[in-house]
């Protein structure tokens, strides 16, 4: 006669919690016909919280109007979710190059993950690939 399987053998089989992803942020420039823009991203599994970027130059943006490292952007994103880009327009690479801003940055990027652990990370970027580059500029769209 077959015998009736334990109250434990028949409890469902739990599998242990998979381990949360790791938040990863970083800031790229991006050259998109003939415009700059400033990207910043998670790259990562896991939310970043409180996200501060500093440049190692002063940037200005929009025909020399804007002051970028003041930008809120910059300074604190509370919450910045899994594979979420965030992206500002910088200037045309004309009016960039023109005004002499900085070729040579470095982004020096922080932030926290659930377990409020910081990260810091920089990235070295050289604008300058990006000044001699020709682009063809498309219409816009009349609709």
């Amino acid at each position: 006669m077959p015998t009736r399987p334990s109250k434990a053998e028949r409890a469902p089989v739990r599998k242990p919690a998979a381990a949360p992803g790791k938040p990863n942020v970083i800031v790229d420039f991006i050259f998109d016909d003939g415009a700059l823009f400033i990207a910043v991203e998670n790259i990562g599994e896991a939310p970043a919280l409180k996200v501060k970027t500093t440049f190692s130059e002063p940037i200005h943006g929009v025909m020399g109007t804007v002051h970028i490292n003041a930008m809120a952007l910059f300074d604190n994103i509370e919450f910045l979710a899994p594979r979420k880009s965030i992206t500002t327009f910088l200037d045309t690479s004309a009016a960039y190059f023109a005004r002499d801003e900085p070729r040579k940055i470095a982004a020096h990027v922080t932030y926290r993950d659930a377990a409020n652990k910081l990260h810091r990370t920089t990235i070295h970027h050289d604008l300058g690939i990006y000044a001699d580059m020709g682009y063809v500029r498309r219409p816009l769209d009349a609709t």
